[in-house]
């Protein structure tokens, strides 16, 4: 499968269904695969943290969450063989423009955004008809417990066959281990939030007897329980789901500075 390198990171040319697809494959198989969800903060934190690059680098599979990244890999492909900041200022801002107004524009190098949330659920569909038991873990005390009862719902003949809070921490490694084997999951979601849930995961999957797949998921769990609201789909659409978020937790503002403001600028 062909790839995009976006500030080093490489991602991959790839669908909703066709990540869904792959993650099914992958827990069907016999060799332990990690996959990572990048979005425009993860970019920034892996370019002052060495550890975090180096496992987005050697993911099975970089799936783009975030507007950001296919602004990102369309910029950087019509500036790769330009040496005028002029001209490149000019796209830079050119290709920002057309993120509302005209989107299919920048999906010419990553076809669409995949966010966490919709990889999560769109593997949980497919996989259903597959006989694979699914481990959930992270989120705050009984989140994760909710999700599987949504999910569980949503999809009749889905095996979750245990939830845990947990955390990132050393301290509950040895429990968080002992729970994911006896439960015999074949996919592990762990939203315990980005780096420490892509650091956990890369740390402890051979430890992981069963697990054939794990996926760092950040807030989904969050979204699916319905403690967040996600953007009404014109705005997802738009490209303003941020704006959204903003208004909905106005505490995020730093975070959401980072994937709107900081990132294009170190982009540029």
């Amino acid at each position: 499968m062909s790839k995009v390198l976006v500030s080093k990171v490489p991602f991959d040319k790839i669908t909703l269904e066709e990540a869904a697809n792959k993650a099914v494959e992958f827990a069907k198989g016999s060799v332990q695969k990690q996959i990572c969800t990048p979005n425009p903060e993860m970019i920034l934190e892996a370019r002052k943290n060495p550890k975090f690059l180096e496992i987005l680098k050697k993911s099975a599979l970089n799936i783009p969450d975030g507007i950001g990244i296919l602004w990102a890999a369309k910029y950087l492909k019509i500036t790769e063989k330009n040496h005028s900041k002029i001209v490149k200022a000019a796209k830079w801002l050119g290709t920002l423009a057309t993120i509302p107004f005209y989107s299919k524009y920048i999906k010419t190098e990553l076809p669409e955004r995949v966010t966490g949330v919709d990889l999560m659920q769109e593997i949980c569909k497919k996989a259903a008809k597959e006989n694979l038991k699914f481990f959930l873990l992270g989120a705050q005390e009984g989140v994760a417990e909710r999700t599987k009862e949504i999910l569980q719902k949503k999809y009749p003949s889905l095996k979750i066959t245990e939830t845990h809070a947990g955390s990132p921490h050393l301290k509950d490694e040895k429990e968080i281990l002992n729970l994911i084997n006896k439960s015999e999951a074949q996919i592990l979601f762990v939203a315990f939030g980005a780096p420490q849930q892509e650091i956990w995961i890369s740390r402890n999957l051979k430890h992981l007897k069963s697990v054939k797949v794990a996926i760092g998921v950040g807030g989904s769990f969050d979204f699916i329980a319905g403690i967040r609201k996600r953007a009404p789909k014109l705005l997802q659409k738009l490209g303003l789901e941020w704006l959204y978020r903003l208004v909905q937790e106005p505490k995020r503002i730093k975070r959401i500075y980072n994937a709107t403001i900081k990132f294009p600028f170190k982009i540029f």
